[in-house]
C-alpha cells in the first residue's frame, strides 16, 4: 500500500565547477562554450539534479549512492544513461515521472536556444511525453560562484505518481 496516496514528491540540487578542455553537456545535449563541466561523469548538473530529485521522492537516496565516483564503470558516463537507470529504479518501486520542473543556475552561456533539445532527450530517456518536463535557466547578475563563471548549478523538483 502506497502510503503517499499516490504521490511523491523530491529535491535534487548539483553543482559542478567549469572548466577548460572539456565538453559542456546540460540536459543531455552537448551547448558550445569554450568551457564546461568537471566530474566524473559528463557532469551533466542538470540531469545530476534530476536524478537526486527523483531518487529522493522514490525514497531510493541519492546518485552518490547508486553511482559513486570512486567506481571506473562510470567514468564518463552519459548522464542520460544514468537518467534512464534512475527510471527503471523508479518505475521498480511502482512510481513514474507526473513532472519536473528544473532550473539551471548559469552566467554564460545562453541556455533558451538548447532547451526544447533538452526537453526532448530527458523525455526520450525517461519514456514519458515533453509536457512532464519544464526547464528555465537564469543567472545570477554576476554574483557567486555561477555569476562569475566559476561553475554551474541546478536544481529539480519532480512529482512522482503511482503507475
Amino acid at each position: 500500500m502506497d502510503v503517499f496516496g499516490g504521490l511523491r514528491v523530491g529535491f535534487g540540487y548539483d553543482v559542478h565547477r567549469l572548466v577548460a578542455g572539456r565538453p559542456l553537456i546540460i540536459g543531455g545535449v552537448d551547448v558550445p562554450f569554450h568551457k564546461g563541466l568537471m566530474g566524473h561523469s559528463d557532469a551533466d548538473v542538470l540531469t545530476h539534479a534530476l536524478c537526486d530529485a527523483m531518487l529522493g521522492a522514490a525514497c531510493l537516496g541519492d546518485i552518490g549512492r547508486h553511482f559513486p565516483d570512486t567506481d571506473p564503470a562510470y567514468r564518463g558516463i552519459s548522464s542520460i544513461a544514468l537518467l534512464a537507470m534512475v527510471a527503471g529504479m523508479v518505475a521498480d518501486k511502482g512510481l513514474s515521472l507526473g513532472n519536473a520542473d528544473i532550473t539551471v543556475v548559469a552566467q554564460a552561456p545562453k541556455l533558451a536556444p538548447f532547451i526544447p533539445d533538452m526537453i526532448e532527450t530527458l523525455t526520450g530517456a525517461l519514456n514519458v511525453v515533453a509536457a512532464r518536463v519544464n526547464i528555465k535557466a537564469t543567472t545570477t547578475e554576476g554574483m557567486g560562484f555561477a555569476g562569475v563563471g566559476e561553475g554551474m548549478a541546478a536544481y529539480s523538483i519532480v512529482s512522482l505518481v503511482s503507475l
